[in-house]
């Protein structure tokens, strides 16, 4: 048939050759028919060749359908293993071991006219087959990795099959494929890799790895496809490369580390010179610190210790009550010292000079030995106070009495020395109940564990809540006590000092101990109202 188109500037001729062909009798479907293969025993799909005129009618509007037959019998879809699909695709569940004919008619309205078009296909069923490949990695995901480093990727497709699959997979960026599988090169392919499974289902896995030797800016937020090619299809699935965020973990665990180590060792230097920082600090800052002039106590430190003729009284402790302490603390450092002995009032009862003079000082050196504590037996009578009527009243003998019949910690044994179980008592009591005045341990000698246990449970309390300054530590004792007493040297010298040993400076160990439990030294006054109720 020869069809003419004339213009008046030109002219066209197109030629169409029109074959028509008899149904065969008996037969559905047309003589002439398209071949497919079906893979035996498992799901697989028929594609109707009328898809090029199902896309021509879409693009007109033009309403169709299709109708799928097998052999002469119409084929219901979702019923019997069949069902169609999209794109004139016909799926079915399980393919039987036989052959068959398969034909697909499309039917559409044109003009007002009801017009069709049908389609035969001999599917031949093989024991041998490939399905459509399923792309295992990547997952169309986002991948961040850091500029300059190296990168790997694995393209990973499993092909359901029996046999050789004819499948090829390659990565794709910017729609070109990535053909070179030079290792010279920054960015190239593996050769593709083949890996047999037998279970939980027959077929082939298919590897290709991406690699790209340094990161570069044009490296990013571009996608990379793994894409399959077979007569199944081109399954595909993709990642894109971004740049890693900025990595504040380094940053911020080597900030906390350095705070973490600069803590450390503040608090070990704090530690190992606390005292010394503090006494810098208190000479330094002294306007920090309330004047304790104007806090109405006459006395720094009152000075407990045992007096002559007592249980645990030493010869050395008390020059060293008499000479060392006063040479230092009152001489050298400026504090005002209650020693009894030297500063009690003549007549005064020794119940209200211990009680006064406590109480009028900021705070107590209690010295001892290893032999201060010790008790004896002696009896109630020796140590009972008898004073006139006078002089005290009832209340106060009954204190007395009871005083002088208990220990500080609270047993019936006693000390034979009035002065030095009050002023143990008095120390306790207001440090350990009242939490009024604070007693400084000052120990003399050094004390073995033995020792400890025969002390008083409130002195063993004391010490183990806040420990004790210990003159024994000072390395002046290599020559025991001498620094606490003069010599005959000193003597034949008219009482004049020698020059001072280590011992006797306020910069030694010992000193400074003492220095920092002794009352701070300020210069800032207090409220008139705030003096005014200390002096009641």
């Amino acid at each position: 048939m020869k069809m003419e188109n004339i213009t008046p500037s030109w002219c066209n001729r197109q030629t169409n050759r029109l074959v028509v062909e008899r149904r065969v009798p008996g037969e559905c479907g047309r003589p002439r028919k398209a071949h497919q293969t079906l893979a035996n025993g498992v799901a697989d799909t028929l594609s109707c060749p009328l898809k090029e005129y199902i896309d021509k009618l879409d693009s007109y509007n033009i309403t169709s359908s299709l109708e799928w037959y097998r052999g002469c019998d119409p084929i219901v879809n979702g019923n019997d293993r069949y069902t169609y699909l999209p794109d004139g695709k016909l799926n079915i569940g399980l393919v039987e071991s036989t052959s068959n004919f398969y034909t697909c008619t499309l039917t559409f309205s044109l003009g007002g006219r009801i017009g069709s078009v049908s389609e035969t296909i001999e599917a031949f069923v093989s024991r041998k087959y490939s399905m459509t490949p399923r792309v295992n990695q990547p997952a169309n995901e986002i991948i961040k990795e850091q500029m300059g480093s190296n990168f790997y990727k694995l393209c990973r497709v499993f092909v359901p099959c029996v046999g050789k699959p004819w499948v090829h997979i390659f990565w794709l960026v910017r729609n070109k494929i990535i053909s070179n599988t030079d290792p010279a090169e920054r960015v190239y392919t593996s050769e593709q890799r083949k890996e047999a499974q037998k279970v939980p289902e027959e077929g082939v896995w298919l590897e290709r790895v991406l690699t790209i030797s340094e990161l570069r800016e044009e490296d990013f937020h571009i996608n990379y496809t793994c894409r399959a090619y077979s007569a199944k299809g081109f399954p595909e699935s993709y990642f894109t490369l971004l740049p890693a965020d900025p990595n504040d973990i380094l940053p911020i665990g080597s900030v906390l580390g350095g705070v973490t180590v600069l803590f450390i060792v503040s608090v070990s230097i704090y530690y190992l010179f606390k005292v010394d920082i503090v006494l810098w600090f208190r000479s330094m800052f002294p306007i920090l610190y309330t004047n304790t002039d104007l806090d109405g106590k006459l006395y720094d430190a009152y000075v407990a210790y045992a007096q002559p003729r007592a249980v645990g009284f030493s010869t050395e402790v008390e020059a060293f009550v008499l000479h060392t302490l006063p040479q230092v603390l009152e001489k050298a450092c400026g504090y005002k010292l209650f020693i009894a002995g030297r500063d009690c009032m003549p007549g005064m009862a020794v119940v209200d000079s211990v009680e006064e003079n406590i109480q009028t000082s900021r705070r107590l050196l209690l010295l001892y030995t290893a032999s201060t504590f010790i008790r004896s037996s002696i009896s109630n009578n020796n140590n009972n106070i008898n004073k006139s009527s006078d002089s005290r009243d009832n209340s106060e003998s009954k204190t007395s009495d009871r005083s002088s019949n208990m220990s500080f910690d609270g047993s019936e044994e006693v000390y034979p020395d009035l002065r030095q179980q009050l002023e143990c008592l008095e120390a306790m009591h207001r440090t350990l109940l009242e939490e009024s005045l604070k007693v400084i341990l000052v120990e003399m000698e050094e004390i073995t564990p033995a020792q400890l246990a025969l002390f008083p449970e409130s002195v063993r309390h004391l010490r183990k809540k806040q420990g004790a300054v210990c003159w024994w530590k000072n390395p002046s004792m290599k020559q025991r006590w001498r620094t606490c007493m003069r010599t005959k040297e000193d003597e034949e010298k008219g009482g004049q000092d020698t020059q001072p040993s280590a011992s006797l400076s306020p910069s030694s160990r010992f000193w400074k101990e003492m220095r920092y439990s002794m009352p701070v030294r300020g210069k800032r006054a207090l409220y008139p109202e705030k003096t005014a109720l200390l002096n009641l």
